[in-house]
Formats: structure tokens, C-alpha cells, sequence
């Protein structure tokens, strides 16, 4: 029988720690439980086109949906007890001198005001790939791009501006998402990089680490936390959308599987009585679209019809959840990491287009329960993406889904 990498670590350590002094217990990071993203009060900027590199001012786009210190205390109402504030990197990279230290007293204020609330806050830094010049590969593709030294300097900054909240109540995500490919070096060198510049800067504070591949769950499991040890109080994240048919229908952005645009009525949880409904959905959508050639929408029907009749045939549901999500206990478990310790730092689904079906809407609260129970059962905190947009807890008008509130488990709206 073949002894388990935990059994060997721990075997060694009986013998080599005969006679020497008890191992001292890692400090304990910041407890998170219920969290929501924040998205995108310090994001969606205005960067002016190539060749130029610079933003307008002020670089957030002033339409955007931003929340209100109203939002902030409906939300700790709710039972929320963190808020995970993502910031784009870009503009507090490209201004300097007042600029720079008016952007940072914007990102002070609102730090303040989710802290007001009784909420805790997580800080992660996401670069947006949708620019030119200030791109999650020019910051941190490697530990030789050429905006990472400015990078690994804002992660310290921000560890300071962190720490000086209060390490009880702050934490810092210096990474969203990494491009890298599962278990790359590159990204070990460029996270290790970015924990020892926050650390420097900020002794006690909580910091997170992930795994490459854009925080998938293979990220995570492919991450070997003994070299990450040294930076504790450390909690490790994820991100878990499984699965994507489900959780992105109709999402515009995949530009790589363009089908992704179509799909609509999506049930949840799969059963193959539902794929006629889900399919008339998918081409009334696309009738819709009057721009798009019809070439390319006969290539993305074929592409979905099989799709669905595999995700239909296969009837994924709650099972198949804690599943997809039993690698991350496996892991942790693996390396002692006790699961109050790993977020799920993502999870989310986008609203059904209810203009082109009459499909039960209760299909999307459905699938966030199920996902918000698979984490909780595996001792996971959580973090729901997002609170506006098409992933959102609120509409427009600021308006919570009760529907939403409830499969979160959270209170009655105050």
C-alpha cells in the first residue's frame, strides 16, 4: 500500500523533530464566511486608445453602477459579513504624484464605508484585460514582464493603506485570476514575489493566494502550499462556475467559444425533458440578431445542440457540485489546510434573457443555492459575484432579488 504525501510529511517530521522543540502554529488568518464582490465601483476606467497609455480623468467611467451607503448597510442587513472590493490596477499604476494620492483617498473612503458597516473587507487587485496597455499579462504574466515591478510596488502600497484599517478587519488578494497555466512555475515565482513585497509592508495582515489558470479548482490543487507557508496568515481561493453552460449562458465576452453568446433557458438542474424549450430559446435569440451572418450561426447551433444534448443527457445537479468541488477538500486536506482557511472567492450565473423564453426564472436562485450549500458543507467561505451587472444581487435600481437573498441564506431584507 502506498503511503499518502501527508503520511510521509508527517512520518518525517516525527523523526526529524525527536527531542527538538514543538512546531509553532501558523497564525491565524482574518475569519470570512459570507461575502459579496463589489464590482465595479474601482473599475470599468476610461483608458484612452493606443499608442497612448494613459486614462482620462477621472479613469472610472462615470456611469457605472456604484453602491451607496445604503447598499453597504442592506448588505451587512442581509448577513453579509465581508465585501470583496476589486480594484483595477491601471490607473493607480499610470498617475502619480496628487493623482495618484486622490485615487488611493477614493479607495480609503470606501474601504471606510463597507468597514462602517460591521463588514469586513477583502481588497483584490484585478487587472482588466480588456485594455491595451495595462494587461494582466504586462503586469504579472511573469516575473519578468514589464509592468510587474510597478505592480509588485502598488501590492505593497496597498498592503500599507490594508494594514493601517486594521488587520482584524482587512484583508489583501494581490492576484485575480492568473493566466498562467496550472501548476506553472512562472506563476509561483510571480506569487511569490507578490506575498513577499505584502509582507514586507505588512507583517500581520491576511493575504490570499490561488492557484494559476484563472483561480480554477485544477489551479488551486496544483499549488504546492509548503512554499507558501512562510507568508502566513494566508487564506487560498478559488473560483467555481461549473458548470459554464449553465452558470454563462449568454455571455458576449467568451469571444473564444462565441457560442456561449446564444445559449439562453439553460435549466438547472439538467434533464434532457428541457432540451426543446432551452433549444427554441437559442434560436429565437438568434433571430434576434439581425447582424451576425447566418454562416456563423448555423456553425454555433451545431456546436450547441451537441453541447446541450450532453449536458441534458448527464442531468447535472447538486451531485454533481460537490463533486467538481471535492478536489479543494482533497487538497486541503492533503496539505493540513484547515477549510475555514479556502474561499471560494467566485461563483456566480448570469439572468436568462426572459425576451426570448418563458422558462422558469427560478432555475438560476436554484443553482447559486446549491453551489453556496456544496462550499459550506465542504467548510468553504464564499464570496457571490457580483452585486450588479447580469451576475447581480441588484438590479439597476438598486433593488436586491429576494429569490437570490434567499438561496444564499442570508435574512429578510431590512
Amino acid at each position: 500500500m502506498r503511503a499518502s504525501r501527508r503520511q510521509v510529511l508527517a512520518g518525517g517530521l516525527a523523526v526529524a523533530g525527536a527531542g527538538a522543540l514543538p512546531a509553532v502554529a501558523a497564525p491565524e488568518p482574518l475569519a470570512l464566511r459570507r461575502g459579496i464582490a463589489l464590482w465595479p465601483w474601482f473599475s470599468l476606467t476610461t483608458e484612452f486608445p493606443a499608442p497612448r497609455t494613459d486614462y482620462a480623468w477621472p479613469p472610472f467611467q462615470a456611469d457605472r453602477p456604484v453602491p451607496i451607503r445604503d447598499d453597504l448597510r442592506r448588505l451587512a442587513g442581509l448577513g453579509f459579513d465581508f465585501a470583496r472590493l476589486p480594484l483595477d490596477p491601471g490607473p493607480f499604476v499610470a498617475f502619480t504624484g496628487a493623482r495618484r494620492a486622490e485615487l488611493l483617498g477614493m479607495l480609503s473612503d470606501a474601504i471606510d464605508a463597507v468597514l462602517a458597516t460591521g463588514m469586513r473587507v477583502l481588497l483584490n487587485v484585478q487587472a482588466n484585460a480588456a485594455t491595451h496597455h495595462y494587461t494582466p499579462d504586462a503586469f504579472y504574466g511573469s516575473d519578468r514582464a514589464p509592468l510587474y515591478p510597478a505592480y509588485r510596488d502598488l501590492i505593497a502600497e496597498l498592503a500599507r493603506l490594508s494594514a493601517r484599517k486594521g488587520t482584524g478587519r482587512v484583508a489583501l488578494e494581490p492576484v485575480n485570476e492568473p493566466p498562467q497555466a496550472c501548476g506553472a512555475g512562472t506563476w509561483n515565482r510571480v506569487q511569490i514575489g507578490l506575498l513577499t513585497a505584502a509582507r514586507a509592508a505588512a507583517p500581520d495582515l491576511t493575504l490570499t493566494a490561488t492557484g494559476a489558470c484563472g483561480s480554477l479548482v485544477s489551479g488551486l490543487t496544483a499549488l504546492d502550499p509548503a512554499t507558501l507557508a512562510r507568508f502566513a496568515p494566508l487564506l487560498y481561493t478559488f473560483h467555481f462556475y461549473e458548470p459554464y453552460l449553465f452558470s454563462h449562458q449568454g455571455a458576449t465576452w467568451l469571444t473564444e467559444e462565441p457560442f456561449y453568446r446564444w445559449l439562453n433557458a439553460v435549466p438547472w438542474p439538467g434533464h434532457p425533458a428541457r432540451l426543446p424549450e432551452t433549444l427554441a430559446a437559442v434560436r429565437s435569440r438568434m433571430a434576434a440578431d439581425t447582424k451576425v451572418p447566418q454562416a456563423e450561426k448555423a456553425r454555433d447551433l451545431a456546436v450547441i445542440e451537441a453541447k446541450l444534448r450532453e449536458y441534458s443527457e448527464a442531468a447535472p445537479g447538486p451531485a454533481y457540485l460537490a463533486k467538481e468541488m471535492a478536489p479543494v477538500s482533497a487538497w486541503a486536506d492533503l496539505y493540513g489546510i484547515p477549510a475555514r482557511h479556502v474561499l471560494m472567492g467566485e461563483f456566480g450565473a448570469l439572468r436568462t434573457d426572459a425576451r426570448y423564453t418563458a422558462s422558469r426564472p427560478a432555475d438560476r436562485a436554484a443553482y447559486l443555492g446549491d453551489v453556496r450549500r456544496a462550499a459550506e458543507q465542504a467548510g468553504f467561505a464564499w464570496s457571490f459575484w457580483n452585486l450588479f451587472d447580469g451576475l447581480g444581487l441588484m438590479d439597476d435600481a438598486h433593488t436586491v432579488d429576494p429569490a437570490l437573498v434567499t438561496a444564499l441564506g442570508l435574512g429578510a431584507q431590512r
